[in-house]
Protein backbone atom coordinates (compact mmCIF):
# COMPACT_ATOMS: atom_id res chain seq x y z
CA UNK A 1 0.00 0.00 0.00
CA UNK A 2 1.46 3.27 -1.06
CA UNK A 3 0.73 6.48 0.22
CA UNK A 4 0.34 9.88 -1.97
CA UNK A 5 2.67 12.71 -0.23
CA UNK A 6 2.09 15.21 -3.03
CA UNK A 7 -0.01 17.95 -2.50
CA UNK A 8 -3.37 18.36 -4.30
CA UNK A 9 -3.70 20.24 -7.74
CA UNK A 10 -6.65 22.69 -5.72
CA UNK A 11 -4.60 23.41 -2.79
CA UNK A 12 -5.14 27.07 -1.70
CA UNK A 13 -2.77 29.32 -3.05
CA UNK A 14 -1.61 30.92 0.13
CA UNK A 15 -0.08 27.31 1.60
CA UNK A 16 1.89 27.39 -2.28
CA UNK A 17 2.95 31.19 -1.35
CA UNK A 18 6.83 31.89 -0.73
CA UNK A 19 7.34 33.17 2.68
CA UNK A 20 8.10 36.53 3.16
CA UNK A 21 11.52 37.84 4.25
CA UNK A 22 11.89 38.16 8.09
CA UNK A 23 11.31 42.11 9.39
CA UNK A 24 9.69 42.91 6.07
CA UNK A 25 6.01 44.47 5.99
CA UNK A 26 3.00 44.38 3.55
CA UNK A 27 1.84 47.82 2.93
CA UNK A 28 -1.76 48.14 2.87
CA UNK A 29 -3.66 51.00 2.08
CA UNK A 30 -7.27 49.96 3.44
CA UNK A 31 -6.56 52.53 6.27
CA UNK A 32 -6.17 55.13 4.04
CA UNK A 33 -10.15 55.02 2.98
CA UNK A 34 -11.32 55.08 6.53
CA UNK A 35 -9.13 58.18 7.16
CA UNK A 36 -9.80 59.76 3.74
CA UNK A 37 -13.91 61.23 4.64
CA UNK A 38 -12.48 63.09 7.64
CA UNK A 39 -9.10 64.09 5.73
CA UNK A 40 -11.32 65.10 2.94
CA UNK A 41 -13.59 67.72 5.35
CA UNK A 42 -10.16 68.90 7.59
CA UNK A 43 -8.85 69.73 4.02
CA UNK A 44 -12.06 71.61 2.82
CA UNK A 45 -12.71 73.31 5.57
CA UNK A 46 -9.73 74.16 7.44
CA UNK A 47 -6.55 73.99 5.09
CA UNK A 48 -8.13 75.61 2.33
CA UNK A 49 -9.66 78.48 3.82
CA UNK A 50 -6.40 79.31 6.15
CA UNK A 51 -4.31 79.51 3.48
CA UNK A 52 -7.28 81.65 1.44
CA UNK A 53 -7.59 83.75 4.48
CA UNK A 54 -3.76 84.30 4.11
CA UNK A 55 -3.79 85.63 0.34
CA UNK A 56 -6.74 87.86 1.15
CA UNK A 57 -5.27 89.24 4.03
CA UNK A 58 -2.79 90.80 0.88
CA UNK A 59 -5.53 91.91 -0.89
CA UNK A 60 -8.72 94.73 -0.85
CA UNK A 61 -11.38 91.51 -1.21
CA UNK A 62 -14.43 92.86 0.18
CA UNK A 63 -17.95 91.33 0.54
CA UNK A 64 -19.91 94.07 -1.33
CA UNK A 65 -18.32 92.00 -4.47
CA UNK A 66 -16.33 94.25 -6.29
CA UNK A 67 -13.18 93.13 -7.99
CA UNK A 68 -10.63 92.18 -5.80
CA UNK A 69 -6.89 93.70 -6.22
CA UNK A 70 -3.29 92.42 -5.28
CA UNK A 71 -2.58 95.91 -1.97
CA UNK A 72 0.68 93.79 -0.30
CA UNK A 73 1.65 94.75 3.11
CA UNK A 74 -1.16 97.24 3.63
CA UNK A 75 -3.74 95.39 5.04
CA UNK A 76 -0.83 94.42 7.94
CA UNK A 77 0.48 97.95 8.10
CA UNK A 78 -2.95 99.24 8.68
CA UNK A 79 -3.40 96.44 11.66
CA UNK A 80 -0.12 97.31 13.34
CA UNK A 81 -1.01 101.20 13.08
CA UNK A 82 -4.86 100.90 14.54
CA UNK A 83 -5.38 101.84 18.13
CA UNK A 84 -9.02 99.94 17.61
CA UNK A 85 -7.31 96.85 16.83
CA UNK A 86 -4.41 97.15 20.20
CA UNK A 87 -6.98 98.30 22.47
CA UNK A 88 -9.46 95.16 21.38
CA UNK A 89 -5.95 93.20 21.85
CA UNK A 90 -5.76 95.02 25.13
CA UNK A 91 -9.03 93.72 26.02
CA UNK A 92 -7.98 90.18 25.03
CA UNK A 93 -5.52 90.06 27.49
CA UNK A 94 -6.63 91.87 30.44
CA UNK A 95 -9.62 88.85 30.15
CA UNK A 96 -7.01 86.38 29.71
CA UNK A 97 -5.01 87.51 32.73
CA UNK A 98 -8.04 87.56 34.95
CA UNK A 99 -9.40 84.56 33.74
CA UNK A 100 -6.76 81.88 33.90
CA UNK A 101 -5.48 81.90 37.28
CA UNK A 102 -9.05 81.26 38.53
CA UNK A 103 -9.80 78.59 36.06
CA UNK A 104 -6.45 77.00 36.73
CA UNK A 105 -6.49 77.49 40.96
CA UNK A 106 -10.22 76.60 41.23
CA UNK A 107 -9.79 73.60 39.11
CA UNK A 108 -6.85 72.04 41.62
CA UNK A 109 -9.18 73.45 44.53
CA UNK A 110 -12.30 71.72 43.53
CA UNK A 111 -10.27 68.60 41.80
CA UNK A 112 -9.04 67.79 45.43
CA UNK A 113 -11.95 68.24 47.28
CA UNK A 114 -13.82 65.79 45.24
CA UNK A 115 -11.28 63.48 45.27
CA UNK A 116 -11.52 63.24 48.86
CA UNK A 117 -15.30 62.65 49.18
CA UNK A 118 -16.56 59.38 48.68
CA UNK A 119 -20.26 59.46 49.19
CA UNK A 120 -20.98 62.52 46.97
CA UNK A 121 -18.47 62.60 44.46
CA UNK A 122 -20.62 61.35 41.98
CA UNK A 123 -22.60 64.47 42.22
CA UNK A 124 -20.26 66.84 42.81
CA UNK A 125 -18.58 65.36 39.65
CA UNK A 126 -22.04 65.86 37.65
CA UNK A 127 -22.89 69.29 39.54
CA UNK A 128 -19.20 70.59 38.72
CA UNK A 129 -19.14 69.49 34.74
CA UNK A 130 -22.63 70.04 33.95
CA UNK A 131 -21.89 73.50 33.13
CA UNK A 132 -19.63 72.93 30.48
CA UNK A 133 -21.78 70.74 28.44
CA UNK A 134 -24.54 73.95 28.17
CA UNK A 135 -24.79 75.97 24.91
CA UNK A 136 -23.25 79.17 25.21
CA UNK A 137 -26.26 81.03 24.48
CA UNK A 138 -28.27 79.41 27.17
CA UNK A 139 -25.12 80.17 29.71
CA UNK A 140 -25.39 84.10 28.68
CA UNK A 141 -29.14 83.94 29.10
CA UNK A 142 -28.56 82.62 32.70
CA UNK A 143 -26.24 85.37 33.66
CA UNK A 144 -27.56 87.95 31.76
CA UNK A 145 -30.50 87.37 34.07
CA UNK A 146 -28.35 87.55 37.42
CA UNK A 147 -26.89 90.77 36.51
CA UNK A 148 -30.25 92.64 35.86
CA UNK A 149 -29.79 96.17 37.33
CA UNK A 150 -33.73 95.68 38.16
CA UNK A 151 -35.08 92.17 39.60
CA UNK A 152 -31.60 90.29 39.02
CA UNK A 153 -30.68 87.91 41.54
CA UNK A 154 -27.00 89.39 42.04
CA UNK A 155 -28.34 92.88 43.30
CA UNK A 156 -31.18 91.25 45.09
CA UNK A 157 -29.21 89.16 47.39
CA UNK A 158 -26.75 92.39 47.67
CA UNK A 159 -29.47 94.23 48.66
CA UNK A 160 -31.02 91.52 51.29
CA UNK A 161 -27.32 91.58 53.02
CA UNK A 162 -27.58 95.41 53.24
CA UNK A 163 -24.30 95.67 50.75
CA UNK A 164 -25.85 97.59 48.37
CA UNK A 165 -28.66 100.54 48.06
CA UNK A 166 -32.25 99.47 46.80
CA UNK A 167 -32.29 102.72 44.95
CA UNK A 168 -28.89 102.38 43.33
CA UNK A 169 -28.44 99.11 41.64
CA UNK A 170 -24.87 98.06 40.16
CA UNK A 171 -25.26 98.43 36.49
CA UNK A 172 -23.28 95.02 36.04
CA UNK A 173 -22.98 94.63 32.29
CA UNK A 174 -23.01 98.29 31.53
CA UNK A 175 -20.35 99.93 33.78
CA UNK A 176 -16.84 99.72 32.06
CA UNK A 177 -15.74 98.83 35.64
CA UNK A 178 -17.59 95.98 36.48
CA UNK A 179 -18.46 94.51 32.67
CA UNK A 180 -15.73 92.89 32.01
CA UNK A 181 -15.17 90.89 35.45
CA UNK A 182 -18.60 90.08 34.54
CA UNK A 183 -17.95 87.93 31.93
CA UNK A 184 -15.02 86.55 33.46
CA UNK A 185 -17.14 85.06 36.70
CA UNK A 186 -19.68 83.87 33.57
CA UNK A 187 -16.59 82.36 31.89
CA UNK A 188 -15.15 80.86 34.90
CA UNK A 189 -18.35 79.08 35.90
CA UNK A 190 -18.96 77.90 32.81
CA UNK A 191 -15.62 76.02 31.15
CA UNK A 192 -14.17 75.23 34.72
CA UNK A 193 -15.87 71.78 34.78
CA UNK A 194 -13.62 70.71 31.63
CA UNK A 195 -10.20 71.86 33.96
CA UNK A 196 -11.36 70.22 36.91
CA UNK A 197 -12.19 66.91 35.17
CA UNK A 198 -8.86 66.90 34.11
CA UNK A 199 -7.27 67.71 37.71
CA UNK A 200 -9.24 64.86 38.93
CA UNK A 201 -8.00 62.16 36.44
CA UNK A 202 -4.76 63.28 37.12
CA UNK A 203 -5.33 62.62 41.21
CA UNK A 204 -6.83 59.07 40.23
CA UNK A 205 -3.66 58.30 38.75
CA UNK A 206 -1.64 59.04 41.73
CA UNK A 207 -0.58 55.71 43.40
CA UNK A 208 -1.72 55.46 47.09
CA UNK A 209 0.98 53.66 47.99
CA UNK A 210 3.40 57.36 47.49
CA UNK A 211 0.59 58.49 50.17
CA UNK A 212 1.29 56.21 52.24
CA UNK A 213 4.91 55.94 52.59
CA UNK A 214 4.94 59.62 53.52
CA UNK A 215 2.01 59.17 56.34
CA UNK A 216 4.56 56.76 57.68
CA UNK A 217 7.42 59.54 57.30
CA UNK A 218 4.94 62.05 59.01
CA UNK A 219 4.14 63.89 56.30
CA UNK A 220 0.65 65.42 57.18
CA UNK A 221 -1.80 66.55 54.02
CA UNK A 222 -0.75 69.97 53.48
CA UNK A 223 3.10 68.77 52.77
CA UNK A 224 1.68 66.12 51.15
CA UNK A 225 -0.19 68.89 48.70
CA UNK A 226 3.02 70.73 48.25
CA UNK A 227 5.79 67.67 48.06
CA UNK A 228 3.73 64.81 46.32
CA UNK A 229 0.25 66.38 44.78
CA UNK A 230 0.95 69.29 42.93
CA UNK A 231 4.59 68.07 41.73
CA UNK A 232 2.84 64.93 39.91
CA UNK A 233 0.50 67.37 38.28
CA UNK A 234 2.78 69.66 36.41
CA UNK A 235 2.26 67.92 33.42
CA UNK A 236 -1.68 68.53 33.45
CA UNK A 237 -1.24 72.03 35.22
CA UNK A 238 0.79 73.02 32.06
CA UNK A 239 -1.71 71.32 30.04
CA UNK A 240 -4.59 73.48 31.52
CA UNK A 241 -2.66 76.62 31.08
CA UNK A 242 -2.16 75.83 27.70
CA UNK A 243 -5.30 75.36 26.71
CA UNK A 244 -6.86 77.85 29.15
CA UNK A 245 -4.71 80.77 27.80
CA UNK A 246 -5.51 79.77 23.72
CA UNK A 247 -9.06 79.72 24.74
CA UNK A 248 -8.97 83.03 26.86
CA UNK A 249 -7.20 84.46 23.71
CA UNK A 250 -9.91 83.41 21.42
CA UNK A 251 -12.79 84.89 23.44
CA UNK A 252 -15.42 85.99 21.78
CA UNK A 253 -18.84 84.48 22.34
CA UNK A 254 -19.88 85.57 25.79
CA UNK A 255 -18.66 88.80 24.83
CA UNK A 256 -20.80 89.56 22.14
CA UNK A 257 -23.87 87.91 23.67
CA UNK A 258 -23.60 89.46 27.15
CA UNK A 259 -22.36 93.03 26.21
CA UNK A 260 -21.84 93.15 22.24
CA UNK A 261 -18.47 95.10 22.80
CA UNK A 262 -19.89 97.74 25.33
CA UNK A 263 -20.06 99.98 26.94
CA UNK A 264 -17.54 102.54 25.20
CA UNK A 265 -16.01 99.19 23.69
CA UNK A 266 -14.60 98.14 27.28
CA UNK A 267 -15.21 94.61 26.55
CA UNK A 268 -14.57 94.49 22.75
CA UNK A 269 -12.02 91.99 21.92
CA UNK A 270 -9.79 90.83 19.04
CA UNK A 271 -12.18 88.35 17.92
CA UNK A 272 -15.42 90.77 17.87
CA UNK A 273 -13.34 93.17 16.01
CA UNK A 274 -12.00 90.77 13.42
CA UNK A 275 -15.88 90.27 13.07
CA UNK A 276 -16.79 93.92 12.80
CA UNK A 277 -14.04 94.13 10.27
CA UNK A 278 -15.25 91.72 7.91
CA UNK A 279 -18.78 91.23 8.03
CA UNK A 280 -19.88 94.89 8.87
CA UNK A 281 -17.06 96.85 7.57
CA UNK A 282 -17.22 94.03 4.66
CA UNK A 283 -13.69 94.82 4.60
CA UNK A 284 -12.69 90.53 4.49
CA UNK A 285 -8.90 91.32 3.45
CA UNK A 286 -8.55 93.82 6.62
CA UNK A 287 -10.23 91.09 8.74
CA UNK A 288 -7.56 88.19 7.68
CA UNK A 289 -4.81 90.57 7.91
CA UNK A 290 -5.96 91.18 11.39
CA UNK A 291 -6.97 87.22 12.20
CA UNK A 292 -3.04 86.43 11.41
CA UNK A 293 -2.16 88.78 13.50
CA UNK A 294 -3.96 87.30 16.21
CA UNK A 295 -3.03 83.84 15.05
CA UNK A 296 0.96 84.93 15.29
CA UNK A 297 0.65 86.32 18.99
CA UNK A 298 -1.20 82.98 20.10
CA UNK A 299 1.36 81.03 18.28
CA UNK A 300 4.05 82.86 20.34
CA UNK A 301 2.56 82.73 23.73
CA UNK A 302 2.03 78.92 22.97
CA UNK A 303 5.88 78.38 22.34
CA UNK A 304 7.23 79.85 25.08
CA UNK A 305 4.73 78.52 27.52
CA UNK A 306 5.60 75.04 25.38
CA UNK A 307 9.42 76.09 26.40
CA UNK A 308 8.98 77.58 30.10
CA UNK A 309 7.45 73.64 31.27
CA UNK A 310 9.60 72.09 29.42
CA UNK A 311 12.69 73.83 31.69
CA UNK A 312 10.83 73.35 34.75
CA UNK A 313 10.32 69.46 33.99
CA UNK A 314 14.33 68.99 33.11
Amino acid sequence: MTVNTEAPASAPAAMTRPPTPNGAKQKSWTGLWFVLPFAAFYALFLVWPTFLGLYYSFTDKSLTGRPESWVGLENWAEAFGDERAWAALRNTAEFTLYSTPLLVILAIVLALLVNRARKLGWFLRMAFFAPFVVPVSVVTMIWIWIYQPDGGLLNHYLQLLGIQDAGAPTLWLQDKSTALWSVVITTVWWTMGFNFLLYLAALQTIPADVYEASSIDGANWWRQLWHITLPLLKRTTALVITLQLIASLRIFDQMYLMTGGGPDRATEVAIHYIYISGFEGYRIGYASALSYVLFVLILIVSVVQFRVFSRKED
